[in-house]
């Protein structure tokens, strides 16, 4: 019948109807596309990380050139060229300039004036009023006519609410093409400053050289295998200190995380027991740093997340390029320290060994971790965290192709909980609320009650009695039950 009256508007609307289904199967396409690159290269970041594992391990044992405090110091430190960044990057110069923060503000404060008795408030009150209260007042005021029926007392409330919430407000009362107008101001929102990223960088440098130092120091006395499955526990150590130390309301110890955290401790029993056959003892130590740098990674977890309270407030890659700037200013006493005290004599490296820490520092270091980020980008943070698990069995492939190394049953007995905590672990993080075993204790406690209470009535017990009888009922019958 459409197509008779107005064969036209039929057209139009099939012709959109199709377009819209070829749009969302692109846009689908792409997204498939999207992550399908990003897990390439968050595998291609597991395999240069056990690489770089590999050849630090090389170093240390194959050229005797063991130096953990001097491999930490120059690949850490190479993070400066991040920096650069400032130079290569248009949003970060503007951030220098001040650009960005003047928009900003002007952005949160836009009212038009409006006349002479609103002209003092606007000026009072515009940086700190969220805009719904902004539209209210603007709306409300008296007009400047004869007539005025709304009379506003002299004594009036103002409650300030958080800049989040006024910008949320503020967008949901934008229309879309104004909104794409200022995406790239918008995505700048929010953000930390240049100087607050260089003084959150300056306080967590020192806790990621002395984790990363922890790192090298277990790969001088052990296998990379072992170095990789204690490192992993990490995730475990950040629930435990998330749980004293809260950031949020959601950051509670739950019986799953209890769970995770036991079976990654029985795995790292076992595989710690493995590594205890060498006959000079330096398994166990490199068991031991491993742990540490684990639990002062999770510090810096833990910490950095109680100082900044959502991710993408933080530029990572000026954070990181802070952190290699001062961990180039401020630590390379560390050399005079320890080549006094004995610990680790300070001695430049042979020309093939700079080689190899310089390939390793830009590649294992400063490359990965942008890969890493720019994988998590693509996929998710929680996939990004997940894929870091396959260090695992990478790892412990390298050491029995590259190495000849040969592994006992408790190794691998320790291996598989390692692993299986790892992934609890991460998505136990990532949904903050959810609590499987609990939710599965409920489950059967409801389930054995109800057939507890169902076993308890026996059928005889309960007499049913019909006091408007269903059928005629002859005298001679004596039962009423029906």
């Amino acid at each position: 019948g459409m197509s008779k009256c107005c064969p036209s508007s039929y057209c139009h609307m099939v012709w959109v109807f199709i377009m819209n289904r070829m749009g969302s199967q692109g846009s689908s396409a792409a997204q498939r596309r999207r992550m399908a690159l990003g897990v390439v290269i968050l595998l291609l970041v597991d395999v240069i990380w056990v690489a770089s594992s590999e050849l630090t391990s090389y170093i240390f044992k194959r050229q005797e050139y063991n130096k953990p405090f001097f491999s930490t110091f120059t690949k850490t430190s190479m993070f400066v060229l991040y920096l650069l960044g400032f130079l290569l990057w248009r949003p970060w110069r503007q951030q220098c300039t001040g650009t960005l923060q003047r928009r900003h503000s002007a952005f949160v404060s836009t009212l038009p004036p409006q006349g002479d008795e609103t002209k003092h408030l606007n000026k009072t009150f515009s940086l700190s009023l969220p805009p719904s209260i902004h539209c209210s007042l603007h709306f409300s005021l008296p007009a400047a006519s004869k007539k005025q029926r709304v009379r506003f007392s002299n004594i009036m409330e103002v409650r300030q609410l958080p800049s989040t919430q006024a910008l949320e407000a503020k967008l949901s009362r934008m229309s879309y093409p104004a909104a794409k107008d200022h995406e790239t101001m918008l995505r700048t929102v929010g953000k930390l400053t240049v100087t607050d990223v260089a003084k959150i960088s300056f306080f967590f440098c020192f806790v990621w050289f002395l984790a990363n130092l922890s790192y090298q120091e277990a790969l001088s006395d052990t296998q990379v295998a072992i170095v990789n499955i204690l490192s992993s526990t990490s995730g475990l150590f950040t629930l435990i200190l998330a749980a004293i130390f809260p950031s949020n309301s959601s950051d509670r110890f739950t019986l799953s995380k209890l769970l995770a955290v036991a079976l990654s401790m029985g795995g790292v029993a076992l595989v710690s027991f493995s590594s205890m056959d060498g006959a000079d003892g330096k398994g166990i130590i490199g068991s031991l740093w491993s742990l540490a740098g684990a639990a002062l990674y999770a510090v810096y977890i833990v910490m950095i997340k109680r100082r900044v309270d959502r991710e993408d407030k933080l530029d990572i890659p000026m954070f990181f390029g802070f952190v290699g700037l001062f961990n180039l200013l401020l630590l390379w006493p560390g050399f005079l320290l320890l080549h006094y005290t004995g610990f680790e004599a300070f001695e430049l490296p042979s020309q093939l060994v700079w080689t190899y820490i310089l390939i390793n520092g830009l590649i294992g270091t400063v490359l990965s971790e942008f890969l890493w980020l720019w994988g998590c980008f693509l996929t998710s943070s929680l996939i990004g965290t997940l894929a870091l698990s396959l260090t695992i069995p990478l790892s412990i492939m390298a050491d029995i192709c590259m190495q000849k190394v040969r592994f006992s049953w408790l190794f691998f007995a320790g291996a598989i909980p390692v692993f299986l905590s790892f992934f609890i672990a991460t998505l136990l993080c990532h949904y903050n609320n959810w609590d499987p075993v609990m939710v599965g204790l409920r489950r059967v406690f409801a389930f054995i009650c109800r057939k507890h209470r169902i076993h308890r009535l026996p059928e005889d017990s309960e007499q049913c009695e019909s006091l408007i009888p269903l059928h005629t009922v002859s005298p001679n019958e004596g039962s009423f039950c029906s």
